[in-house]
Order: structure tokens, then C-alpha cells, then sequence
């Protein structure tokens, strides 16, 4: 069911993108192919819209009836010294992501569906393009939800779903919406919000989560339309449940999520059977106030040494944890200041499989974009940090992080970069990371404007390392448009 994304923690500008939006410029000579001109139109007609729109408000999603939203987004990328291995070290890529949601509602019924068409530009045989850049004309969404009122008596309510949907759960760490990918994540299957007095809170799943396709190097750089896949060969159920004030202002949470995942016709994977238990607790930002948040994470279950239909089964031991402490200074500005500390366990030798699987679960918020950067995610990574953000005005939000990052075990691969050493002679520093975003809205609600920026020094591993791609820096470079109707 389609939802506004909360934010992955809670910071004040590090929210999911609130227009679901955006955008970058390109002048590009392709093939006109009937997949290519229904990428290029669909964005002019939403922004088209969104202009008219800017004296036609979009209708309340609250009121009875049909009410249709969208937005485009266009984003020019580049990076030079890519850290990842096997790609090339200097690249470039323009990504469209065209959003139409269309939900009717009545009275507490509403039956919805929302086309995706996410599209990317300018690659070559050397470009980390995949399924998280080209997703062409899906319908991510499909469902049915209802309300019922006081089901467990006064001040209880139950929200139930059905169909295609997106989620972002919890923190958004194992399962999640990804907003700043150019594809998202889609699931099949059904849900259940319960509230209740007290400031209890539960939401229970049961999906198949969407297999986004087509899948092949070629149809992607082609954009094929394919429909994305769903069936029982991937699962993933469990559920979260909170209780606010649990401790002074703090809410507490607890979570479960079970991934099953097996081989199908035509696809060979890993067999995970992962089960993946969360406990957290956090108070929200306020001016003047100390704010934190601590979660901790820890999976077990079983995985196959690889790929291969006769590979042995290993047993799962991993862990993850998140910790900040940050202080909201009781000014316009709203600056707020916090250390950051992240650590996903990695694989080592002796039998048991380490490495931390973060599921589903967002990057962005936490850590590092993902586009053409993509190296740092939830996995083989410790790593500190200081972040400081503020909102200026309504139409104008900024913030920069600064992190030092190690692997938790040397031996495994570095996050997402694929670079390894096996000996675990390169020692375990990856590198220096400074990153910053600014936002700005052009018209407000309506178009806004995002730059984002990366430095990664590279540390001793990432230059020495036996795969590891040359040079001692890696620069990216993100500039979007959105526009939202």
C-alpha cells in the first residue's frame, strides 16, 4: 500500500524524499524504440502536470473519491575512482524515475495502484547498471486496504492490506521503500497495522517480495518493459511492535522477520533461511533536548557456501548495531549535532557465515548513497561518525557526515565494493568518507533541487587489497530535479 516514507532514524533533514520525486538533464541520441519514447514522454507529461499543477492543487488523499498524485525525477550522476571492483573508475549515467498513483477511497476502504518507470541513460559495458537503475512501466503497487475502528475496544484500530505494495518498516533497516535508488522495492502479500491505547503499536506481513525484471545486462541497458516476478521461491513474514514513552520520552520496539529463499526455474541462489531478530529504542530530535537512538540486531538460521545446487548449507551468526546521541541547538536553524556509530559483522573463517544480511533495508539514511557510489552498506563495516544538519528556511535543508570506516573482519569483502583479501595481509582500513546534501525548493511542494557530494580517501585496504581498483580517492557527484503533482 502506498505510504509517505517516515524517516530511517530521525533526522531532521535526513528524511525520505517527502515529494517523491526527481530529475536530471540529459542530451543523449539513442534508437527511438517504442520502450525508449514512452521513457522520455511519461516524464515531460508529469512535469507538465506538475506546472499546472502548481494552480490546481493535488485533492486531499483523506477525502472520498479518486485522487491521482505522481511526480518525475531526474538525476545527473557522475564519479571518478570508483571503488567498486570490476567497473569502470571514471563513469557518468542519467536516471528518470516517473511515479503515477492513483487511489480511491471510501470512507475507511481505499483500493490503489502505482506505476514506477525507472529508466537510465548513458551506460556502457564497464557501468554498475542493474535492476536498481532500470525498472521500465511496473506497477509497484496494487491493493486493497480497509480500517476497522475500536476492533479491541475504545481507542483501537486495525488497518488491513492486500496486493502489491511498498513497506517501510521500523527503522527501515531490514525492510524498506529505497527512495534514493532509482528503482524501489515491491512486495506482494498482506499486512496488518494494529493501535491501541497506550501508545502501543503492532504491524504484522506476509509477502512475497517482487523479483524486479527483466534481469539480464542486455535487456537492461535496452530497457525492456518485463513485469516483476512474485512467488513462493522468496518470502519474507514477520512483524514490529512498539510502545511509546517506554522509557522518559523514549519509545521502545521489537521486531522478527523471516526470509526464505530457494531455487527457481531459472534462477540460482544462495538458499537463505534467515531468522533476524530487532530490538530498539529511540527519542525523537527536539530543540534544546538530547536526542538517541540505539538498535541492535542479530540473525541466525542458514546459507549456502554459493550458487551451486550441491553447495553445503552453513549455519548464520550475525550481527548488526546502530548508536547515535545528538543535541537540536533552539535556534531558526534547528542545527542539530550527533556522533554516529555503525557496525554489520563480516564473514570469517571457521565454518559459521558472518556476514551481516541487511534484507531489504534502505542505505541512504544511514550511510551512503547508492547510484553509481553504491559502496557502503550494512555489511563487513565498522564505522563512527559526526553529522551535522539544519533547515535554514521551509524551503531549504542541508546536512554533512563525516565517518572513518573499517572491516569488521579482514578477510571478508569490504561492504559493498566487492574488494577482498583473503589473506587479510591489507590490513582492515577502508578509508576517510565525507558527504553532504543540499536541498532546495524551486516552487514549493511543487520542484525542488538536491545536490549531493561524496569524498572517499581511500584507507590502506582499499588501495592495497589484490582486486582493489587503482587511486587513492573517490569523488561522486549526484545533481536532481523533482517535480511532484
Amino acid at each position: 500500500m502506498q505510504q509517505r516514507q517516515p524517516p530511517a532514524c530521525r533526522y531532521i533533514t535526513h528524511d525520505a524524499y517527502v515529494s517523491r520525486s526527481i530529475a536530471s538533464w540529459n542530451i543523449y541520441i539513442m534508437k527511438p524504440t517504442r520502450s525508449a519514447l514512452l521513457g522520455l514522454t511519461l516524464p515531460c507529461l508529469c512535469i507538465a502536470s506538475a506546472a499546472y499543477g502548481q494552480t490546481q492543487p493535488a485533492p486531499s488523499r483523506q477525502e472520498n473519491g479518486l485522487a491521482i498524485s505522481g511526480s518525475v525525477r531526474l538525476r545527473y550522476e557522475a564519479i571518478d575512482g570508483q571503488a567498486r571492483a570490476g567497473f569502470n573508475s571514471s563513469d557518468t549515467l542519467f536516471n528518470i524515475r516517473t511515479q503515477i498513483l492513483a487511489e480511491y477511497r471510501s470512507d475507511d476502504i481505499r483500493i490503489g495502484a502505482e506505476l514506477f518507470d525507472s529508466r537510465a541513460y548513458g551506460a556502457d559495458d564497464g557501468t554498475p547498471i542493474s535492476t536498481n537503475e532500470v525498472n521500465t512501466l511496473e506497477l509497484v503497487q496494487a491493493y486493497v486496504a480497509g480500517d476497522i475502528r475500536e476492533p479491541f475496544g475504545k481507542g483501537s484500530k486495525l488497518t488491513l492490506s492486500a496486493g502489491r505494495m511498498t513497506l517501510n518498516l521500523g527503522s527501515r533497516r531490514l525492510v524498506a521503500a529505497d527512495d534514493y535508488r532509482n528503482t524501489t522495492n515491491g512486495y506482494t502479500g498482506v499486512r496488518a497495522d494494529l493501535s491501541a491505547p497506550g501508545g502501543i503499536k503492532a504491524t504484522l506481513i506476509y509477502t512475497l517480495p517482487q523479483y524486479r525484471l527483466p534481469d539480464g545486462p542486455q535487456d537492461i541497458r535496452d530497457q525492456k518493459v518485463q513485469m516483476d516476478r512474485e512467488n513462493f521461491d522468496l518470502v519474507l513474514w514477520g512483524g514490529l511492535v512498539s510502545k511509546a514513552k517506554l522509557l522518559g520520552p523514549a519509545t521502545g520496539e521489537l521486531g522478527y522477520f523471516h526470509l526464505g529463499e530457494r531455487d527457481g526455474f531459472g534462477r540460482l541462489t544462495r538458499d537463505r533461511s534467515l531468522d533476524t531478530f530487532s530490538a530498539r529504542l529511540i527519542a525523537d530530535p527536539a530543540p534544546g533536548k538530547v536526542d538517541y537512538e540505539i538498535e541492535a540486531i542479530y540473525q541466525t538460521g542458514e546459507i549456502s557456501a554459493s550458487t551451486a545446487p550441491t553447495a553445503p548449507a552453513q549455519q548464520v551468526s550475525a550481527t548488526f548495531v546502530h548508536a547515535d546521541i545528538g543535541y537540536t541547538f533552539a535556534s531558526p536553524w534547528k542545527p542539530r549535532l550527533s556522533l554516529e556509530f555503525d557496525r554489520a559483522s563480516g564473514d570469517k573463517p571457521g565454518g559459521r557465515y558472518g556476514r551481516f544480511d541487511t534484507l531489504f533495508g534502505m542505505r541512504r539514511a544511514d550511510l551512503a548513497p547508492a547510484g553509481l557510489y553504491n559502496s557502503v552498506a550494512r555489511a563487513n563495516i565498522m564505522t563512527p561518525g559526526i553529522r551535522i544538519e539544519a533547515t535554514p528556511s521551509k524551503r531549504a535543508d542541508w546536512f554533512a557526515v563525516y565517518r572513518a570506516m573499517w572491516l569488521a573482519s579482514d578477510r571478508d569483502s569490504f561492504s559493498t565494493t566487492g574488494v577482498r583479501d583473503a589473506s587479510g595481509r591489507s590490513g582492515d582500513f577502508a578509508g576517510h568518507q565525507i558527504e553532504a546534501r543540499v536541498r532546495y525548493w524551486l516552487v514549493p511542494a511543487r520542484l525542488r533541487f538536491e545536490a549531493n557530494g561524496l569524498l572517499l580517501a581511500k584507507g590502506r585496504f582499499l588501495r592495497e587489497a589484490p582486486n582493489a581498483p587503482p587511486g587513492n580517492t573517490t569523488r561522486y557527484v549526484s545533481l536532481n530535479l523533482s517535480a511532484s503533482f
